[in-house]
């Protein structure tokens, strides 16, 4: 309803000859001054040099022509108030009853490729919750963006090429010696966990006892292979698939890291140091250099991401939205500059910074350290609470935001669980329906004029509206608040108003209510790849 109303006052002040500006539209405090408000006469005074309240007298005159509305008023220094006409609000209702599971689909997206990088996490490790978030959020993005229209790509950058992976090789093998009985030095930024002693047991058992550190390459390939085995099972869990894996040693495999090296280095930005390679970010307006090859002659992390953002640019896609954890705050400024200086458009990039998770367990954080092994896998997570627990809560806060995810919240089977208490009014709505049909007769929806009604069917037509805004603010807690409040209204007007009843006229507009309810939870649990029970 918002969307028609913002794009029928664009129209009117199209036709008073003013500047078109975007609408802001606002719910009253005070209901008695309308449905609506927008303080569009003040952006339009600033532009046409006419007073807030002459430009509001205007368009004023133009709306009260309208079917939309019942009533239209001015309020000092210039706000336009607008009372919705409740006929048109029922056509809407009756809009998402005809849409279904389409109610929400848009095509602002049409024709733009998208590419949406997430997860991205080094196969040396199971995936933990900190990583879960990621996840999670990368697969709502990708949902909410398919339903505004986008064609969307997922990639996974697979990081099988740096130092971590030679220390994870490293680990493994200490753990074959030890299972060995023969000396073992562990690496002292090692890899600690059952899962390191468990692929050293599987190469011994696979290659026998006299493997020796001329065989590290065995033991890198073997570890990169299981653990990578045992992260897309994990994803699948969580009915998270990517259209596409991108693996790090294919820069170095086609010198692509170097290329960069190279332009860098005709465009002056590049010096030698200490035997290292450095980028002179300063040059350029960064607060300091970064070494992009060690004096060892290893790269840097941030060169091969470089290079990598190099190819995204060179497949076509419209927008590049990349997910990070917050340790990758200091870096991305560095690859964006790059990428700059380098001729490419980086406007086209979005980066998304997703803040920390802690486990709260019986009200107390669980300690935990990814790189001893004394973590929560996502598995596990996964396995306690359920799938559903976890994608809503790992989306429920601005991705700015610490996460607590508590545990014992999670598993709870009531209302304070916010997802158990979304799902039980899609639950409550299905009970009903299956023991009473709309008969034949085409719902009076009139009937539905108590302030209660009109309440729960302007939340319901401010979906459409939520999912255009997610496109933009990228942060899917938008949806889950907003699900979360409409399953609130359900639940007090289920307690306040007798759905089915001796009044057929009144029971069948009830029931055309509450069956756009079940549809609008529905699609906005789908959008965030949450299942919608019809019993519970």
């Amino acid at each position: 309803m918002k969307k028609i109303i913002k794009e029928y006052i664009s129209d009117v002040i199209a036709s008073l000859q003013m500047p078109l500006v975007d609408i802001p539209l606002q719910i009253p405090k005070n209901k008695d001054h309308g449905d609506l408000s927008t303080n569009v006469a003040f952006l339009l005074a600033k532009k046409v040099g006419e007073s807030p309240m002459d430009i509001a007298t205007k368009v004023c005159n133009k709306l009260e022509e309208s079917n939309l509305f019942t009533g239209v008023t001015i309020a000092k220094p210039g706000f336009i108030n607008l009372k919705i006409n409740p006929k048109m609000i029922f056509e809407n209702l009756k809009n998402i009853i005809n849409s279904n599971e389409n109610y929400g689909k848009n095509n602002y997206g049409k024709n733009k490729k998208v590419l949406l990088e997430f997860v991205s996490a080094n196969p040396t490790g199971p995936l933990t919750v900190g990583h879960g978030r990621g996840a999670i959020l990368g697969d709502c993005l990708k949902r909410i963006l398919t339903w505004n229209g986008y064609s969307v790509d997922t990639e996974y950058y697979y990081n099988n090429a740096g130092r971590q992976m030679k220390i994870l090789a490293e680990s493994v093998f200490a753990r074959y010696l030890e299972l060995n009985s023969k000396n073992s030095s562990f690496p002292e930024d090692g890899y600690h966990g059952e899962y390191i002693k468990k692929i050293a047991q599987n190469i011994l058992d696979k290659y026998g006892a006299d493997l020796s550190l001329n065989d590290i390459d065995k033991f890198k390939s073997d570890a990169e292979k299981h653990i990578f085995a045992h992260i897309n099972s994990t994803l699948k869990k969580l009915d998270i698939s990517f259209t596409s894996f991108f693996n790090e040693s294919k820069l170095y495999e086609d010198k692509s890291i170097f290329a960069v090296i190279d332009k860098l280095k005709d465009k002056n930005l590049i010096y030698e140091k200490d035997g290292a390679t450095w980028f002179e970010g300063t040059k350029v307006g960064r607060e300091s250099d970064r070494v992009l090859v060690k004096n060892t002659g290893e790269p840097t992390y941030r060169l091969p991401d470089m290079a990598y953002h190099i190819t995204k640019f060179e497949r076509n896609y419209d927008l590049i939205i990349d997910i990070f954890g917050a340790d990758h705050m200091d870096a991305y400024p560095d690859v964006l500059e790059v990428l700059n200086q380098l001729g490419h458009d980086t406007n086209k990039i979005k980066v998304l910074i997703h803040q920390f998770v802690s486990i709260l367990k019986d009200g107390s954080v669980v300690k935990m350290s990814t790189r001893k092994a004394n973590f929560i896998t996502l598995d596990k997570l996964v396995d306690e609470v359920g799938i559903d627990a976890v994608r809503y809560f790992f989306i429920m806060r601005s991705i700015n935001s610490h996460l607590n995810f508590d545990l014992d919240i999670a598993k709870e089977k009531s209302d304070k669980n916010p997802v158990y208490y979304i799902q039980y009014a899609h639950a409550r709505i299905c009970t009903i329906l299956d023991k009473v049909s709309l008969n034949n007769k085409e719902a009076n929806l009139n009937l539905l004029n108590t302030e209660n009604d009109i309440l729960i069917i302007n939340k319901l037509l401010d979906f459409e509206n939520i999912v255009l805004k997610l496109k933009d603010n990228l942060e899917p807690q938008l949806l889950s608040n907003y699900l979360y409040d409409l399953a609130t209204e359900f639940h007090k007007y289920y307690a306040h108003n007798r759905i089915i009843s001796e009044n057929e006229e009144l029971t069948n507009s009830r029931l055309v209510l509450i069956k756009a309810v079940k549809i609008v939870i529905k699609n906005g649990l789908n959008i965030l790849g949450i299942s919608s029970p019809d019993s519970m």
